[in-house]
């Protein structure tokens, strides 16, 4: 009976697997072959832009970020996010309750844990930021757009 469930496990993940290779995928603006990325990036923004890593939780100095300004992609600068919808989720990463604008975002299903997550990725480049989950600020949007510190730079506003 043990060998069953995991005869049915083992199915289930071969499927999502599949499926998702076979997805079709997005072209996006900004297309740069993997050598021009890895010269472009430090080996974490590699590792989480162009792989879908994560970094560390609580690793990322735009945690705690107060200054007024803008998110841009690390990979493309095209700006992402306003400091305005930053908040302090408790997750270890920076989040924010929306992005800059709707189009700024492109939006996938990943099952790389096993169940279906929100990812996102830079709509200008293809390069993966994190993932959107609902458990964010209710007074605003529900929604917790969790993003890797790597994959964001920091443009303060100009006073």
């Amino acid at each position: 009976m043990k060998n069953y469930y995991f005869s049915i496990l083992f199915l289930f993940s071969c499927f999502f697997t599949f499926s998702q290779e076979n997805e079709k995928q997005p072209v996006f603006p900004v297309v740069k072959t993997d050598k021009e990325w890895k010269e472009q990036l430090n080996g974490m923004e590699y590792y989480v832009l162009r792989r879908s890593g994560t970094e560390y939780a609580f690793s990322s100095a735009l945690n705690n970020e107060k200054r007024k300004g803008i998110y841009q992609c690390a990979g493309c600068d095209a700006p992402l996010f306003r400091s305005e919808n930053k908040y302090d989720s408790g997750s270890g990463w920076p989040s924010f309750d929306q992005p800059l604008t709707e189009k700024a975002i492109f939006y996938a299903v990943d099952y790389e844990i096993g169940v279906a997550r929100t990812e996102e990725r830079c709509a200008n480049c293809g390069s993966h930021l994190g993932h959107v989950f609902e458990d964010g600020p209710r007074e605003t949007t529900g929604l917790r757009h969790c993003i890797n510190g790597v994959a964001l730079k920091f443009v303060p506003d100009e006073n």
